[in-house]
């Protein structure tokens, strides 16, 4: 019975040791446990924070190439252009070169071909001065025909609005176009009120320009008439000029030398006569001022070249 007893004994302390040891192990366990969880989680966030830096890392890389990419482009542009630049002084120094032997080839001339290269010499210079001269009598004239439109706008404005009236700069003359309906009664060639308006301001520019010609052309449209007054538009277009030109000088006192009048019948046309609207922009009078021939003769004095 003793023996049983200290054997229970034993039992229970081995049990009670052994309970202890357990818990001694299973609390070592569970702090390694925890160590291992913060060690995980703070590898979990350094491996956040290196993926971060990666991709960073990566962006930069990608805009570092692409910036590579960008100066290599620039830098082959640079070596393409040093080369222009190389072929260009090779091309330059071969110029100087063959100047050079042409420099010494005319050292050679004889004394007659320099005689002819100076004549060659004067006489561009004078082809350099008659040119000049045209480019100045040009100016000159588009200057005076541009002062000149300014100025009948200027004379016309209380009508310049209407669709009746127009002046233009064409080449080397101004002219004002006038309908029929606002110059002359239906198929007619006298003069209406309303025209002496308009002719009486035109006479004004031609007055106070001795420097100036006018000339009046008449143009119809296509449809034929002919009656006890008028053989054909040709003979209507004259008429109508004409009629114009008398009144200018009978009305307004025009030099009858500074005045010409011309028909042109149905010819020379701005609109096809296809339409009543074409046929009306047809049947027009042209008053043209012209410059006097004698104008051009000075523009064109040698004496006058303008000095370069």
């Amino acid at each position: 019975m003793k023996n049983v007893v200290t054997l229970l004994t034993i039992l229970l302390i081995a049990v009670f040791v052994s309970s202890c040891a357990s818990k001694k192990t299973l609390e070592t366990v569970r702090i390694e446990l925890d160590d291992t969880t913060n060690e995980l989680r703070r590898s979990q966030s350094n491996l956040q924070d290196c993926n971060t830096k990666l991709e960073e890392s990566n962006v930069n890389y990608l805009k570092e190439v692409g910036e590579n990419k960008s100066l290599q482009s620039q830098l082959s542009s640079r070596i393409d252009q040093i080369q222009d630049l190389k072929d260009q002084i090779v091309d330059l120094k071969k110029q100087r070169e063959n100047q050079i032997t042409q420099v010494g080839d005319l050292t050679v001339l004889s004394k007659t071909a320099n005689e002819n290269i100076g004549q060659t010499i004067k006489q561009l210079e004078q082809k350099d001065k008659y040119i000049n001269l045209l480019q100045a009598a040009k100016n000159k004239t588009d200057s005076l025909n541009l002062a000149l439109a300014i100025n009948l706008k200027s004379v016309l404005q209380k009508g310049i609005d209407d669709e009746d009236i127009e002046v233009k700069v064409d080449k080397t003359v101004v002219y004002v176009n006038l309908s029929d309906k606002m110059l002359y009664n239906s198929g007619s060639a006298t003069i209406t009120p309303r025209a002496d308006e308009v002719l009486s301001k035109i006479a004004q520019i031609i007055q106070s320009r001795p420097d100036l010609d006018l000339m009046v052309e008449g143009y119809t449209d296509n449809t034929p008439i002919r009656t006890s007054c008028f053989e054909d538009n040709w003979d209507l277009s004259v008429k109508r000029a004409t009629s114009v030109v008398r009144a200018l000088q009978t009305k307004y006192g025009v030099n009858p030398d500074k005045l010409i009048a011309a028909g042109r019948g149905e010819y020379n046309t701005l609109a096809e006569n296809t339409t009543d609207e074409g046929k009306a922009i047809n049947r027009r009078t042209r008053i043209i001022l012209l410059p006097k021939l004698s104008q051009f003769y000075e523009l064109l004095d040698p004496t006058k070249v303008p000095k370069s």
